[in-house]
């Protein structure tokens, strides 16, 4: 094991198990979480559609024939079936529209406080924009949260999970110049129909991982190829639109909702292969290019983009012989309007990387040539079946302390964490995975006095793994995609899990030994 790995460990683990505190502080919370496409289901059902008159009494409406519109996933499996590993899609995946209630009922009976779920911009809203809202779509998720609250479970709502309408997205997609517009509008929607009982958002998820859809013409839609140009385009938008939901509840919800706003980002957490300064260096560019990117812009100070990703990706930009950055710039208005625009820090972990320096081997401008650094696995990490998700529960520890010191110790909630398998309903290595990331979450708050509110397992069902379709499996409850029932069985995790909420304890039996 390599030396700066080894002392990661040891900080990591402490002095014994002993010494360790296995116990959830009071008012810590669980939640479990899905995503619309991926669990829906009903891809083109039918409905009512409203056409509001005024909009923001949402009372005066026009009865018209419509459904959920199609978005730029239903088109992309509809169109490029080959793209998915098994050739399979969402159009029925877990079938939740129709079985929401038993999806509820395993949340309670995990004993989970939260269910962060994301709303299908194209149910409630087919053509994208507000000239028709889908009366059905809105009762959709007006039953779902409303169960959820009968049995004391909080909604955390996510207003975009990768399901662009696509009609938006043949009007420019995530880089045209009204997407800001669309995206202020659909979230006043969901603030008027929800906000009176959804008091925690989510604006996006992952923006770092959806804007390669805009880096080749590979499996992610759009498929634009546009590498170190259109995920620097998309990345501005999206921070300018996410800024722009933040400010609309600021200025016409807030005193009246008492609503909590964030976004859902997603990082590795980064070791230094070496104890060399370079690698070192590389490690924070590392982190400063995948997360900071979208971090730095709403937590810091200072705000904008980190000062190391402008310098180098200006610097490159030049050498190419561009008349300007890559990397567009906010100016200070949008500094000023971005930076604050959130009340907790909403923070996707799954596994870590080992960085190192490395002079740019790419023919091509991107992302990661700006980065002009190297990320890896350790050859002796466990891998799941998913090849970029190892088991490295140090990195949870390792991530929130990182996020803490550099944003001024904002409370984090854990939006996503989890296992990738093939299915097992004895998912032992599943259930070790959750018991030891949060081993190291405790850690953080006892040793590195990080407040972290809480943590949510990806996820409460299995379900539609995007390009992978159903040949990977995150579940805590196992679904038959053979069967038209979707019948959901319980997993050794969930069991585990169950267990873990009840007592408010980690079991000592699924721990990993520590080091003395």
């Amino acid at each position: 094991m390599r030396a700066p790995q080894l002392l990661l460990l040891l900080l990591a683990f402490g002095r014994s198990q002993a010494a360790r505190n296995t116990t959830f502080p009071e008012g810590f919370l669980f939640g479990a979480a899905t995503a619309a496409y991926q669990v829906e289901g009903a891809w083109n059902t039918s409905g009512q559609c409203l056409q509001p008159l005024p909009l923001w009494l949402m009372l005066q409406y026009r009865e018209c024939i419509a459904g959920k519109g199609e978005h730029i996933w239903d088109r992309m499996v509809h169109t490029r079936p080959n793209c998915i590993a098994d050739r399979t899609s969402g159009d029925v995946a877990a079938d939740s529209y129709h079985k929401y209630k038993e999806d509820v009922k395993l949340l309670k009976d995990v004993g989970f406080n939260f269910y962060r779920f994301s709303i299908s911009w194209a149910r409630i809203l087919p053509k994208g924009d507000v000239s028709v809202i889908n009366k059905d779509g809105i009762d959709y998720y007006n039953n779902l949260i409303n169960e959820l609250l009968a049995n004391n479970i909080q909604p955390v709502v996510t207003m975009y999970h990768w399901d662009l309408p696509q009609h938006l997205q043949d009007l420019g997609g995530l880089v045209g110049s009204a997407f800001g517009d669309y995206f202020e509008d659909y979230a006043r929607v969901l603030y008027t129909n929800f906000g009176d009982r959804v008091k925690w958002w989510l604006t996006f998820n992952e923006p770092g991982t959806f804007v390669d859809g805009y880096t080749s013409h590979g499996c992610v839609p759009p498929a634009v190829d546009a590498p170190g140009v259109g995920d620097y385009l998309v990345a501005h938008s999206i921070l300018k639109a996410h800024a722009r939901a933040y400010r609309l509840y600021d200025r016409e919800f807030r005193s009246e909702q008492k609503g909590n706003i964030s976004i859902a980002l997603s990082a590795g957490y980064g070791t230094p292969k070496t104890n060399s300064n370079a690698d070192i260096e590389a490690t924070e560019t590392f982190m400063q290019h995948s997360l900071g990117w979208f971090a730095h812009p709403i937590y810091s100070q200072e705000g904008d983009y980190p000062a190391v990703m402008k310098e180098r990706v200006a610097n490159n930009s030049k050498a190419e012989g561009l008349f300007r950055s890559r990397l567009p710039e906010f100016g200070e208005y949008w500094v000023n309007y971005i930076r604050g625009t959130a009340d907790f820090f909403g923070l996707n972990y799954y596994s870590s990387w080992v960085v190192s320096h490395v002079g740019s081997s790419l023919d091509r401008a991107s992302r990661w040539s700006d980065m002009d650094v190297m990320s890896s696995q350790d050859p002796g990490w466990t891998v799941s079946v998913a090849t970029w998700l190892a088991y490295t529960p140090f990195g949870m520890r390792g991530l929130l302390s990182w996020v803490s010191k550099n944003y001024n110790n904002t409370p984090i909630l854990i939006t996503e964490n989890g296992w990738a398998d093939t299915g097992e309903i004895n998912d032992t290595m599943r259930a070790k995975y959750y018991v030891n990331n949060l081993a190291h979450l405790l850690d953080a708050i006892y040793l590195d006095n990080v407040t972290v509110l809480g943590h949510t397992a990806w996820s409460i069902i299995d379900n539609f793994e995007w390009a992978q379709g159903y040949t990977q499996r995150f579940g805590l409850h196992h679904i038959d995609f053979n069967d038209p029932q979707r019948p959901r069985t319980p997993k050794e995790s969930a069991r585990v899990f169950a267990a873990l909420i009840k007592n408010r304890k980690l079991p000592e039996n699924y721990l990993d030994k520590v080091i003395e």
